[in-house]
């Protein structure tokens, strides 16, 4: 089962509840630095990463400009951020995060890949106004080479 935490007040509004679905339901945890560090109460999102790491079997932590790390298969893949000319709606920006990285997961891809076609379905939605893609996105990922 995967899960986007999706906002950090949420999170810790109901952070008990949070955390039990996290350690004992969730499979795929999608998550970004202001979510995972109100998971864990810190602002240290080394710390935050380190306690969500066994939790669950893959957590993809996003960074916006500076990335996403995904935490899978005992390893860490650190994933850079697709660069646009300029960020104008972060609008979707995790939602599409989250499915061009199950885009990729569900073909089998590599986790670092899987991070990359996320980032780049997160770059197309950040450059326009609104959270729906302007094009087609298994056409953007396959001009990338990733799939």
């Amino acid at each position: 089962m995967a899960l986007s935490l999706s906002d950090p007040f949420c999170v810790g509004r109901h952070r008990a509840a949070f955390r039990d679905l996290v350690g004992g339901h969730i499979d795929i945890l999608f998550a970004n630095e202001a979510e995972i560090c109100s998971l864990y109460e810190t602002d240290d999102f080394a710390a935050a990463a380190a306690a969500v790491r066994g939790q669950v079997a893959i957590a993809a932590l996003t960074r916006s400009a500076a990335g996403s790390l995904i935490l899978g298969d005992g390893a860490e893949h650190r994933v850079a951020a697709v660069p646009v000319a300029r960020v104008v709606d972060t609008t979707g920006a995790g939602d599409l995060y989250a499915s061009g990285f199950l885009y990729g997961l569900t073909r089998g891809l590599p986790l670092p890949v899987c991070g990359e076609i996320g980032s780049l379905c997160a770059a197309e939605i950040i450059s326009h106004f609104g959270g729906r893609p302007e094009v087609k996105l298994s056409e953007l990922v396959a001009r990338a080479g990733r799939a």
